[in-house]
């Protein structure tokens, strides 16, 4: 029996959206979500046994209201959006709207000076400080401009730095205070803005995502030596079985020669039509048919197993990238010529 919208939690709302949307667009969506957030809203998606058209709409429009008020919010502010929604919705609903929406944007956010300063000014002030401190500092910037500042660092701090990104869980206020005081001293000219996540694996990733080949070999060569394990799951993290989509036919084609059939069945299990097209497009139409026969003849199968393939495909796909077989596409200087 399906559950009163207004009794259900957020991450009840969130796995009833995600299924409102579709499993493609929801699974980017998942994508970009934190590993705990996830698996809570899995779970619930895993445990709803019905959804009404009528709750699916409503959800739908509590969260198309909410985007709409943080556009507000952003294009003139609080009273701006409260004024707007008012002749929208009413006020009672504009406040409701905008309470769920500043409980959340309100927030204390650290070094929001950064992220609005010039990449190389920043890189000019931090370069001499502590490889923790710099490494803290960067975990509140965009991936992009954090991977500018990373690169441009001596190869011996970029590696001490990357290391303490990817190791770094919780950091007292106290010290992210005091720090933020002083680079704000040295920053006063530049404008307050957001932050984004801190530290951890995703974010070394979301970094190393931007910088160039050579870069990123340096750093993870030097995790390598440093701790071979979590440099094993950040060169994983780098590269997911989805992102084969991504990859050129010539590249796609010459991963394939080096899977097993049965393997690659089961990696394609659950996958989006979209990741399993893409390998039909680069088979002959007999193996592309063997592979559908392999996969209907699977039946169900185990969560882990599927991840456990993928991984090993994922594996191979790295190894050919190191080996220069294939192209994996980066930011920086990492462009292809035709």
């Amino acid at each position: 029996m399906a559950r009163d919208s207004s009794k259900l939690n957020g991450v009840q709302k969130a796995a009833i959206l995600f299924i409102t949307l579709g499993p493609e667009a929801s699974s980017a969506i998942l994508k970009k979500l934190p590993e705990p957030e996830i698996q809570k809203i899995t779970y619930e998606i895993a445990n709803i046994s019905s959804v009404t058209s009528e709750q699916r709409q409503t959800i739908l429009d509590e969260f198309l209201e909410m985007n709409k008020a943080r556009d507000y919010i952003i294009e003139g502010g609080i009273e701006y959006a409260r004024t707007l929604l008012s002749k929208a919705l009413g006020t009672q609903r504009a406040n409701e709207i905008l309470g769920k929406v500043t409980e959340a944007t309100q927030q204390y956010r650290p070094f929001s000076i950064a992220r609005k300063a010039d990449a190389h000014q920043l890189l000019n002030v931090i370069s001499y400080e502590h490889p923790q401190t710099i490494a803290l500092i960067l975990c509140y910037l965009q991936p992009d401009k954090a991977a500018q500042v990373l690169a441009e660092l001596p190869e011996d701090i970029q590696s001490e730095v990357a290391y303490r990104i990817a190791t770094m869980s919780n950091t007292s206020p106290m010290v992210i205070k005091e720090i933020e005081k002083v680079l704000e001293s040295k920053l006063s000219n530049v404008v307050r803005s957001e932050m984004t996540a801190l530290g951890g694996v995703e974010t070394l990733v979301d970094i190393l995502n931007q910088v160039d080949r050579t870069t990123e070999k340096n750093i993870t060569e030097s995790l390598e030596r440093e701790d071979a394990e979590l440099a094993d799951i950040i060169k994983s993290s780098m590269f997911v079985f989805e992102d084969i989509i991504t990859l050129d036919d010539v590249s796609i084609q010459r991963i394939l020669r080096e899977v097993d059939g049965k393997e690659l069945a089961l990696a394609l299990k659950g996958c989006s039509d979209e990741v399993a097209n893409t390998v039909y497009r680069n088979q002959s139409k007999r193996a592309a048919a063997a592979l559908k026969e392999d996969m209907e003849f699977l039946g169900p199968v185990r969560l882990m197993d599927v991840e456990k393939a993928q991984q090993k495909i994922v594996s191979i796909i790295r190894r050919l990238d190191e080996a220069q077989e294939i192209i994996i596409s980066r930011g920086g200087e990492d462009a292809i010529i035709l």
